[in-house]
């Protein structure tokens, strides 16, 4: 068996639905209906089947991902069709790779959805407050017209001739006959003779459908989201996958965040720095008097309680931290530069008193 990354033309971490495009490719390329008189061809359609068996269900791809390039690996000098074994358990590995019985979407065998990734923009504000936005996605869904079958309305799929319904077929791999999914029906167990207008014979269509989603107060940007169920539509009666909405959070201009606490630099003059002040500052509720005691350095932290980014379990908020700023003056009035220099000279402060006699 080739390496099924190899085999689909992807990189080791290439998303589900670039996987499902490089299948889709390939398959169309080499189905047997465009090269009915190809052998190669036929066994190049194979190869992607079996290898879109394994990387296109996320468990499968993770199972390969661990133990699977372990056992594939040809022995040195080894011929095709031989395995270096390193402990590795077969009937574990073809058994989770496969599905028991090599067919990745055999008839009648119910399969969860996929699961379905999007994200959504919030303001900085929303983010705190909370908000209810709409969410596009683009869903594979059952075809309407033929209710999910592929056939042309008033027909029916017949049993795959070529696997009499069973979905897999077995070749000859050295010493082991490996299942693997059936060329002509793609592992269903059944072909379209009269493919549906609607979905060209697959069944399923793409869809854009909105969610509302509710996004509590205090999301950070790159929170997840699951809605359960929200997810593709199953096969074969099985269950949907899931929607996983990530936020994505504008920058604030006042605000930088930490955890659920939210820093706010300050801008203080030198007066009131040095006598102390009472000034107005914003906080996500509105504007508040912040005492600003006498004698504050520059980057001094004062922390308001309560005032910052609520806590996602709902139990309280963060606070705020409002860092001051000394503003200097980079122009003075005949009168400022006065009162400075008569502060200059009464004044008994020396900063610099720690570089005396270095």
């Amino acid at each position: 068996m080739k390496d099924p990354y190899d085999t689909l033309g992807v990189a080791k971490d290439a998303s589900q639905d670039e996987v499902k495009k490089a299948y889709r490719k390939l398959a169309r390329r080499y189905h047997p209906d465009r090269n009915p008189d190809d052998p190669a061809a036929e066994e190049r359609f194979k190869e992607v089947q079996g290898a879109y068996d394994v990387l296109g269900d996320p468990e499968k791809r993770a199972h390969y991902d661990r133990v699977g390039p372990r056992l594939f690996a040809g022995a040195p000098g080894a011929g095709e069709g031989t395995f270096r074994f390193e402990g590795v358990d077969l009937g574990d590995l073809f058994g989770n790779l496969f599905g028991g019985a090599g067919a990745g979407r055999r008839a009648g065998r119910a399969l969860r959805g996929r699961d379905v990734e999007a994200a959504v923009g919030l303001s900085f504000e929303d983010s705190l407050q909370g908000a209810t936005v709409s969410v596009p996605v683009e869903l594979e869904v059952e075809c309407e017209v033929c209710r999910g079958t592929g056939a042309e309305p008033g027909t029916r799929p017949i049993v795959c001739p070529e696997c009499a319904g069973r979905g897999v077929v077995s070749q000859s791999q050295g010493l082991f006959a490996l299942s693997q999914p059936c060329p002509r029906c793609a592992g269903n167990g059944t072909v379209v003779e009269k493919p549906c207008p609607g979905c060209s014979g697959a069944g399923r269509v793409r869809r854009l459908k909105r969610y509302q989603v509710k996004i509590k107060p205090g999301v950070r940007d790159g929170t997840r989201i699951r809605l359960a169920g929200k997810g593709e539509p199953g096969y074969g009666g099985g269950p949907p996958g899931d929607l996983y909405v990530t936020t994505r959070v504008a920058v604030s201009p006042l605000y930088e965040r930490r955890g659920v606490d939210l820093v706010l630099d300050v801008p203080v003059t030198y007066a009131e720095a040095a006598l102390g002040a009472s000034v107005d500052v914003p906080t996500p509720d509105g504007q508040i008097a912040l005492k600003v005691p006498a004698g504050s350095q520059d980057g001094k932290l004062l922390r308001i309680r309560g005032k910052g980014a609520p806590k996602l379990n709902g139990s309280g908020r963060g606070d705020l931290l409002a860092r001051l700023r000394v503003s200097v003056p980079t122009k003075l009035t005949k009168a400022e530069r006065e009162a400075i220099e008569n502060l200059q000279r009464v004044s008994h402060e020396n900063p610099r008193e720690a570089f005396a006699g270095r």
